[in-house]
């Protein structure tokens, strides 16, 4: 797996009934996996609070391919799809793997930002623009026009 990606150990508490993952620990882990880029390129939720704005999704979408269960090892990568040049609109995809080889769930998300003072969609710092522009890009990527991610 190139680009970026994080290691999850599964939890018991991760398993449903049926002993697998269950379906919303998909969305979290998307989520851990995003702001841990982020954080570790400096943008961290401070930051974020600091200046007043912070991500937003309009769409969050997985695709369940095969079962997780507690014993496998799983990698959930991150990519962006799709941006505005202003990073204000963006579409990112995760992919999770068991095991080193099998793809188990796509989850791709339509996000945005938003000013937490106002409620309203903003276009980013300078500095968030950078580390989204640092951000690993699928093989597809393309700019798009604004408010059309």
């Amino acid at each position: 797996m190139n680009g970026y990606s994080k290691q999850i150990e599964i939890r018991w508490s991760d398993i449903d009934p049926n002993f697998h993952l269950r379906h919303s620990v998909y969305y979290d882990f998307g989520a851990f996996v995003r702001v841990a880029f982020m954080t570790e390129q400096g943008l961290t939720p401070f930051v974020m609070q600091q200046n007043q704005i912070g991500p937003i999704l309009f769409r969050e979408e997985c695709v369940f391919k095969r079962e997780i269960h507690f014993s496998d090892k799983v990698e959930i990568s991150l990519k962006m799809v799709k941006s505005t040049h202003d990073m204000s609109r963006w579409t990112m995809v995760h992919e999770i793997w068991k095991n080193g080889n099998t793809l188990s769930a796509i989850i791709t998300i339509d996000g945005a930002w938003i000013d937490t003072a106002t409620r309203k969609l903003a276009v980013p710092p300078e500095s968030f623009r950078q580390v989204f522009d640092s951000m690993p890009r699928s093989a597809d990527f393309s700019w798009a026009e604004k408010k059309t991610v």
